[in-house]
Formats: structure tokens, sequence, C-alpha cells
């Protein structure tokens, strides 16, 4: 499933080719366009940081494996539930293993991209603030990556199983000495982080009483990359940490400007939705 994936060469160029757009758009009059080019090309650039720290974190394999069979024995210590054994259930069932692969593999960004696309039409007023949540989050997990850590799938003495490789489902490229770069950015879980952005975000924004089944998706997801051995439980609970300051630090900065979250000027958000909509 490799081609499910972006390089970091593919997206910093469509990065760069996107706010050509919107400088391009920006001088024809069109700020709307101008507006879609240079979010779409921002988050573009950020996938490049992010495949980026994959590259550069590889400062020593052996530290990676021993930071990752550190954090499995602490979790043991601490009581945690052993993901092993979890994903050792799982694999009586190949059909739930399948979907977990796909699942780890599409709706990452199929569905953070869905409610990105969905905010910025019909919601332009609460955008900058998932945009601001997004990036910043992102941000904060790039820099505890650049310490490397491995996924658990690369502890088979643990009694993980890569079983995206064994099921041909990798979504990841080739190897450079023997070692997958971006495999060992495995602390903090940006899939876990993202995931919980899409399901707060939807809460807070969407109407009616369905929009509670986006908690469905951090739930499927926390599942889903521990049963393929792609993050610990501390890999997802560092992530939400990371978000929790984040919000934060949003919600601070909202009320020393006066109020520009979720939930200020209700009035005059409703207002601008019924605009963009």
């Amino acid at each position: 499933m490799q081609n499910l994936t972006l390089t970091w060469q593919t997206a910093g160029g469509a990065a760069v080719a996107l706010y050509g757009a919107a400088y391009a758009a920006k001088r024809v009059a069109r700020p709307g366009v101008a507006l879609a080019f240079r979010e779409a090309g921002t988050l573009l650039a950020l996938f490049t940081l992010w495949q980026l720290v994959g590259h550069l974190s590889v400062m020593s394999t052996d530290h990676a494996l021993d930071r990752a069979d550190w954090i499995h024995r602490t979790e043991l210590a601490w009581g945690l539930p052993d993901e092993a054994v979890l994903q050792r259930s799982a694999r009586e069932h190949p059909w739930l293993i399948s979907a977990s692969n796909y699942y780890y593999a599409v709706m990452h960004f199929g569905v953070m991209l869905a409610l990105l696309v969905w905010v910025f039409v019909r919601h332009r007023a609460r955008y900058a603030w998932l945009r601001n949540t997004v990036v910043l989050t992102t941000a904060a997990c790039l820099l505890v990556q650049f310490l490397p850590v491995a996924p658990p799938r690369m502890l088979p003495g643990n009694g993980f199983v890569d079983v995206a490789a064994e099921y041909g489902q990798s979504v990841y490229g080739g190897a450079v000495g023997g070692v997958v770069a971006d495999q060992l950015s495995a602390m903090p879980s940006v899939h876990v982080a993202w995931c919980v952005i899409v399901a707060v975000a939807v809460v807070v924004i969407a109407p009616g009483p369905w929009r509670w089944l986006a908690v469905l998706h951090p739930v499927v997801t926390v599942y889903v990359v521990v049963v393929t051995a792609n993050h610990f439980w501390a890999d997802g609970l560092v992530a939400v940490a990371l978000l929790l300051i984040v919000y934060l630090v949003q919600h601070a900065a909202s009320g020393w400007r006066g109020g520009s979250g979720p939930h200020a000027d209700a009035g005059a958000v409703q207002q601008r939705d019924r605009v963009a909509s």
C-alpha cells in the first residue's frame, strides 16, 4: 500500500506549487481561491516536515530499539495491558488484521482531510482554530520524534509481529542500512493525536446528537495502532498530553486576544458560517 503515501520530496514540491498558485490567485483578485491553495500548501508543508523528521532522527537504531523495549517493560510494570497479547488475540481473525492495516493507512489522512475541507467550506470562522490545533500539535509531536523510538512491530522478541508486512499491506518504503527511517518516530503517536483532534472538532462544531459518533474514530484508531503494533499505549498517552497542552495554550491566547476560540463570539460565528455555507 505504498501508493497511499507521499514522499517528503513529492509533498514538498506540491506545497511549493500550491503556495505559488495561492500567490497567483491573490494577484488576480481571487482571495477565496488563494486562501484554499495556501491552506492546502501549509498542510502539505507540515506533512513534509513530518516525513523529514523520520529521516533526520536516525541517530542510532540500537538506541531506538532499546527505548521501545524500555517503554514496553515500563508499561507492564505499571500494570497496563500487554499490547502483544491484544495483537495475538486479533491475529486469530485475519479479516480484522487486514481491515486494521487499511484503517491505519487510509483513515489517518483521509478523515483529517475530510474534516479540514468540511470546516473550511461550511464553518469558515472555526477553521483557523482547527488549523492551528493541527499545526501546533503536529509540531509538538515532531519535536519529540527527533529522539528515535522504534514501534512495537520492530520488537519480535517481545512478542510483536509486523502484521502489515506479513499481509503485504505495509505503507513504509525501502530500508536504508536495514532500517526504514520514518519507522523510528513512533513516540508520540500522531495518529492518536489527529484522531482526537477530529473527534473534538466534530463534537464542538457540528450540530445535533449524531456528532458524538465521531468519538468512535479515536476508539477505533487506538485499537488499530495497537493491534498492528505500530504504537504502544504510551505513544498515544503522550500525544494526547501534548494536544491538551495545545488546547490550553490556544485558550489562553484567545483570552489575551479578547476571545477567538471555537466558542467565542457565537453570534458572529453563526453569521459567518451561514455566509460561508
